[in-house]
C-alpha cells in the first residue's frame, strides 16, 4: 500500500512537471504576476546604472545593492563580464521571488571587436555584412554575460552638425529601413533563448534625427505626414523584424515629448503595431519632462511616462519613487502596471532566464569568444567595405607594394584608439590588439621600402610646429599619405557642432604637404560628413575612412594597395558649408525651383552659395569605371497589380574588377501632395570582373509608388511618373512610365 502511494505521489509530481513544461510563456508571466505585489511590480519597472561605468549623469545610488536584493530593480545597465554579472545575478537571487535581473549594453558597433561606426557600415550598402558584423557583436557580448544591447539606432538623420549621425544609416528612409531589419536580426540571431542572442532595442522613439539646428537632445517640429513617411518606416521595419524592445527619443514631437507620447507608444507602437515587446526611456528622460516644462515634478513625469506606455524607467528614479502612491491614488491604473510589468517579464522568460538566471555567465564560454580570429576576419572584411573614395585622378590608387619610399603624415597615422571611434570599448590590450595605419602600410610593402614619419599637427589645436617635419618627410618620398579627421570624441551623443569643417589646421597641413610637388593621398577619418573643400578640390586622390574599428589599419591598406577595391556608396549628403544644412537628395521641389547656378534670380536657391553639395547621396567611386546603357522598361505602362521592370546593362569599362552598388529611384511627377525629386526604392550590388557586362532588371510595382497623403493614407495614385537608375543619386540614367487606373 505504501508503495501504491509512493507511486502515485510520483506520478503526480511528473505530471505536474509536464503541464508546468507545457505552459504557455504568457501563461508562466501570469503566474509570476499574481504573486507579486504592488511594490515589486515597479521594482522590475526600475532600471539602474551599473555599479562601475556610466553613459549618462549620474543621479546617485548608494543602497543599490539592498535594492537589488530587496526586488526593487528589473535591470542594470553598464554592467559585463561573467564575474560582474553573476555575483548582481545571485543579489537578485536572494529576492522573495527570485526574479532575475536584464543586463544591458551600449553595444553599437562592436564589442570585444569594434566594427566600423554604423553610418561607416551604412557605406558598405551590403545588408548582409551588416547582419554579420551585428552577429559577431552579440556572440562576444552575450558571453560576457550581456542580455540586450541599446541598439541598433535606426533615426533618419539629414542634419550632419547633429554628432549623433554616426550611430545611424544616413538620411534615406527605404536604406535605413532595410539596415535597421538587418541589424535586429543580426543581434538576435536564431531567437531568444539562443546563448548568443542579445535583446535588440530599436531607438530613439522617435524623429530624434530631426532635431532643430542638429543640436542634440533638441525639439522636433515636423508635420505628420512626413513623420510617417520619412521617420516612422525604420522603426516599422526593427518591430517587423523583432525587435525586443524600443527605447524613447529625448525630444518632444509636436510639443509632448517622447517619453509621455501616448501617440506614439500606445497608439502607434503598441497598438497598431502590435508590438510585444517592452518600452525603456533613455537615460533619464522620464526624469527630463520636468525640463521640457510638460511635467510639474517627477510624481508628475511618473503618471505621464507610465500612461503614456513607457514600460522601464532608466535612471530617473520616478517610478520607484512615485508610482505606488499613483496606483494606490487611482491615477495610474493596475491594469497599466500589469500590462509593462508582463512585457518585461516576457523577455526574461524568452530569454531563458527563469530557467537559468546565470546561462549567460559562463567563464569558459567567455573565454572562448574573447580572442576569435574569425571575429577579426570579419572586422577586416566590413572596415574594407565601408571606406568610400571620393577621388582618384590620373588613377594615382591604388598604390603599389613596391613603391621605394612613402611618407605616411598626419596625426592618424599611428592612431589606435581613435580607429575605435564614439560608442566604442575600451580594452587593456588595445595597442597591441588594434591596427594602425602604419602597421596596415608596413605589412603591405617590400622589405626594403622606406617608410617616412611625421604627425605634421594635432587635431584640434592652432599648432603649425610640426608642419617642417611633415614637409621633409614628404619632400623625401614618392607619394605621400596623409591622414586626418576628427578625434573619437568629436562625434557622438552630445557632441553636435556648429562647424563641421576639417577641426585645427589639418586642411593647412594639407595645403604645406601638397606644395611640395609629390602625389598625395588624403585618407579622412570621421563620425560625419565633414567639410574639406580645398582638399577636395586640389588633392588628387581622397579616401574616407570614418571611424573603422579594431581592423582600421590593415582594412585602409587593403584598399591603399589594391587588395581590395572600394566599393562603398554616401550614406548621406555631403554639403559645401554649413549654410546649405539641412541637405538631402530626396527633398520636395518649390513652385521655383532654379535649374542650376546660372538661374538663381527670383528662384529658390542662396545668391552667395551653390545649389549643389560637394557630394551627392549615394556617391562613390572605385578603381574600375562603371558605364551604364539607356534604361530599357517592358512596358510604357502598367496597372495595379502587376509590374514592370527596368533592365540597364552594367559594363565594368576598367582594369581591375570591382563591385558596383546598381542604385534604382523614381520620382511622382503629379500628386495630391508634393512628392520628393527622386526617392531610392532599390539597389543590387553587383560584382564584374575587368571588361565584364551585364543585365541589370529592377521590378515595379504600385506598391512601391505608395506614400503618405493628407489624410496619413498610405495610398498609391495612377499617373506619370519617372525613374532612374545608376551609380549614386545625381549620375543617373532616366526612362518614363504610367500607373494607369484599372
Amino acid at each position: 500500500m505504501k508503495k501504491t502511494v509512493l507511486f502515485l505521489a510520483a506520478f503526480v509530481l511528473i505530471a505536474v512537471s509536464a503541464l508546468a513544461q507545457k505552459k504557455t510563456i504568457d501563461q508562466k508571466v501570469d503566474s509570476v504576476l499574481k504573486l507579486m505585489t504592488l511594490d515589486e511590480k515597479i521594482g522590475q519597472m526600475n532600471q539602474y546604472n551599473g555599479p562601475w561605468a556610466a553613459t549618462g549623469p549620474l543621479t546617485g545610488n548608494d543602497d543599490l545593492i539592498e535594492q537589488v536584493k530587496a526586488g526593487k530593480v528589473g535591470s542594470l545597465l553598464n554592467v559585463t563580464g561573467v564575474n560582474r554579472t553573476t555575483q548582481l545575478q545571485k543579489l537578485a537571487m536572494q529576492t522573495r521571488l527570485k526574479i532575475p535581473m536584464l543586463f544591458g549594453q551600449d553595444v553599437i558597433h562592436g564589442f570585444r571587436t569594434n566594427f566600423p561606426i554604423p553610418l561607416a557600415e551604412a557605406a558598405s550598402w551590403d545588408l548582409d555584412a551588416m547582419e554579420q558584423s551585428a552577429r559577431v557583436a552579440a556572440v562576444e557580448a552575450s558571453a560576457t554575460g550581456v542580455h540586450w544591447t541599446f541598439a541598433p539606432m535606426v533615426d533618419i538623420a539629414r542634419d550632419p552638425r547633429w554628432g549623433r549621425v554616426m550611430e545611424g544609416a544616413g538620411e534615406d528612409t527605404y536604406l535605413g529601413s532595410l539596415i535597421a531589419k538587418a541589424r535586429v536580426k543580426g543581434f538576435q540571431g536564431n531567437g531568444f533563448g539562443n546563448l548568443d542572442a542579445l535583446m535588440a532595442c530599436a531607438k530613439h522613439f522617435a524623429a530624434y534625427g530631426a532635431a532643430v539646428g542638429g543640436r542634440d537632445y533638441n525639439s522636433v517640429d515636423m508635420s505628420l505626414r512626413q513623420f510617417h513617411e520619412v521617420y516612422l518606416p525604420p522603426f516599422k521595419a526593427a518591430a517587423d523584424a523583432g525587435a525586443a524592445t524600443f527605447m524613447n527619443s529625448f525630444n518632444d514631437l509636436n510639443g509632448i515629448p517622447a517619453t509621455g507620447n501616448k501617440y506614439l507608444q500606445r497608439d502607434i507602437l503598441k497598438g497598431e503595431w502590435k508590438f510585444k515587446g517592452f518600452v525603456v526611456s533613455d537615460w533619464g528622460s522620464i526624469g527630463e519632462m520636468i525640463q521640457h516644462g510638460y511635467a510639474k515634478d517627477n510624481y508628475d513625469a511618473a503618471f505621464l511616462a507610465a500612461n503614456a506606455g513607457s514600460d522601464m524607467d532608466m535612471e530617473s528614479r520616478s517610478y520607484t519613487q512615485h508610482l505606488a502612491r499613483l496606483v494606490k491614488e487611482g491615477k495610474v491604473k493596475m491594469s497599466v502596471i500589469d500590462d509593462a510589468v508582463r512585457r518585461i517579464l516576457r523577455k526574461k522568460f524568452e530569454m531563458g532566464l527563469f530557467d537559468d538566471p546565470f546561462k549567460f555567465s559562463n567563464e569558459e564560454r567567455e573565454k572562448q569568444y574573447w580572442n576569435k580570429a574569425e571575429h577579426l576576419a570579419v572586422a577586416r572584411d566590413v572596415a574594407k567595405k565601408s571606406i568610400v573614395l571620393l577621388k582618384n585622378e590620373k588613377q594615382l590608387l591604388p598604390l603599389s607594394g613596391k613603391t621605394r619610399s612613402i611618407a605616411l603624415i598626419g596625426p592618424f597615422v599611428k592612431a589606435k584608439s581613435d580607429n575605435n571611434g564614439f560608442w566604442s570599448y575600451d580594452w587593456p590590450d588595445d595597442s597591441i590588439r588594434i591596427t594602425s595605419l602604419w602597421e596596415g602600410v608596413q605589412k603591405k610593402v617590400d622589405a626594403g621600402a622606406k617608410l617616412l614619419y611625421a604627425k605634421g599637427c594635432n587635431i584640434n589645436d592652432t599648432s603649425t610646429a610640426g608642419f617642417a617635419d611633415a614637409i621633409s618627410a614628404a619632400s623625401q618620398a614618392d607619394v605621400v599619405i596623409l591622414s586626418i579627421g576628427e578625434a573619437r570624441d568629436m562625434s557622438g551623443e552630445a557632441k553636435s557642432r556648429s562647424n563641421i569643417h576639417l577641426p585645427g589646421v589639418q586642411e593647412e597641413l594639407v595645403k604645406a604637404v601638397m606644395a611640395t610637388g609629390k602625389p598625395v593621398v588624403v585618407l579622412i577619418s570621421a563620425g560625419r560628413p565633414l567639410v574639406f573643400n580645398w582638399t577636395a578640390d586640389n588633392v588628387p586622390a581622397i579616401l574616407y575612412t570614418w571611424w573603422l574599428g579594431t581592423e582600421a589599419g590593415i582594412a585602409i591598406a587593403d584598399v591603399l594597395f589594391g587588395d581590395y577595391n572600394p566599393s562603398g556608396k554616401l550614406p548621406m549628403t555631403f554639403p559645401l558649408s554649413e549654410g546649405q544644412i539641412p541637405i538631402y537628395y530626396n527633398h520636395y521641389s518649390t513652385g521655383r525651383p532654379a535649374r542650376d547656378d546660372n538661374d538663381k534670380v527670383y528662384r529658390s536657391a542662396y545668391i552667395d552659395l551653390s545649389l549643389y553639395p560637394k557630394y551627392p547621396f549615394g556617391f562613390g567611386l572605385g578603381y574600375s569605371a562603371f558605364s551604364y546603357s539607356d534604361i530599357t522598361l517592358s512596358a510604357a505602362s502598367f496597372k495595379p497589380g502587376q509590374s514592370i521592370t527596368a533592365t540597364v546593362t552594367l559594363t565594368n569599362t576598367g582594369r581591375y574588377d570591382g563591385k558596383e552598388t546598381v542604385q534604382l529611384y523614381t520620382r511622382d511627377i503629379t500628386a495630391s501632395v508634393v512628392r520628393p525629386v527622386k526617392e531610392l526604392k532599390g539597389f543590387q550590388q553587383v560584382f564584374l570582373k575587368a571588361g565584364e557586362s551585364k543585365r541589370i532588371t529592377f521590378t515595379i510595382t504600385a506598391d512601391d509608388l505608395r506614400f503618405y497623403n493628407d489624410k496619413l493614407q498610405y495610398i498609391f495614385e495612377p499617373g506619370d511618373f519617372k525613374l532612374f537608375i545608376g551609380g549614386n543619386s545625381r549620375d543617373i540614367k532616366e526612362a518614363a512610365f504610367k500607373l494607369v487606373s484599372k
